[in-house]
């Protein structure tokens, strides 16, 4: 009994294993789809004009005491440092934020108005790519967890694992395809989108990372399931010739 229990234990360590992998990338690419942070970088925007009392290096001093003295006023707007400001810019599939100056909080618009309108139909392809993705990652989930608690056969199980692989191998295929169309969209609005949004310099953020973690995840679940479907296969195979050939030694030497 125990040559046939230990494979058993080794099958629900792999079928929790490509669970935890799956369920793990689910998490991550359900967050890196709702957040902002894909691509992070900064803008450099023309500082405005001081008003009232309002004093700093985010704004330009004009109305200063010596404000009608040619000699100040010339002096300001041609040294470019003093004249422009960084501000700092996160974009992600749905939004672009960027920090206000002189204020607090942030000014967010739709990544989608940005985008030129000949790169929006790819964009609108990689964010149905992503939603499938989720969709397909969900489904593996579910066809993992019943594996694991309910199928009642060793042949059920099979047919569950394999359906399982095939959905999980999909979702992990649409996963990276979305993710470099996104890359593709951004690139071309970096350059070719409007001149109001153009960053000065930029990077990717920890959103994109944790997106491409999401599809190495799934693709390791995957990998687990099919190496899982395999070794049951190799397992039958090997316990039929072992009946077989006990069947042959039967038949030769027959019990008196």
């Amino acid at each position: 009994e125990m040559p046939a229990s230990v494979p058993e234990a080794d099958s629900r360590h792999r079928a929790s294993a490509a669970f935890s992998l799956s369920f793990l990338s689910l998490v991550f690419s359900i967050t890196a789809f709702s957040s902002s942070y894909w691509c992070e970088g900064t803008r450099k925007v023309a500082k405005p004009f001081c008003k009232g009392d309002s004093k700093g290096d985010l704004c330009i001093r004009f109305n200063s005491p010596d404000g009608n003295n040619s000699q100040a006023v010339q002096y300001i707007w041609e040294t470019g440092d003093d004249k422009f400001v960084e501000k700092k810019f996160h974009a992600g599939i749905w939004y672009s934020c960027e920090e206000m100056i002189n204020e607090e909080g942030e000014k967010c618009r739709s990544f989608i108005s940005l985008t030129p309108a000949s790169d929006r139909g790819v964009l609108w392809l990689s964010i149905v790519a992503e939603l499938l993705y989720v969709v397909l990652l969900l489904t593996g989930n579910i066809l993992m967890s019943v594996e694991i608690c309910y199928y009642s056969s060793v042949i059920d199980g099979l047919k569950i694992n394999a359906f399982s692989a095939v959905v999980t191998v999909l979702a992990g295929l649409l996963g990276m395809v979305a993710h470099m169309m996104y890359t593709t969209v951004f690139q071309m609005t970096v350059n070719l989108g409007p001149e109001d949004w153009r960053p000065h310099t930029w990077d990717y953020g920890w959103s994109y990372g944790l997106a491409f973690t999401s599809f190495a995840c799934c693709m390791a679940a995957a990998v687990t399931t099919i190496n899982k479907y395999t070794k049951t296969i190799l397992e039958f195979k090997h316990r039929r010739k072992k009946l077989e050939r006990s069947f042959r030694i039967q038949y030769k030497f027959p019990d008196h």
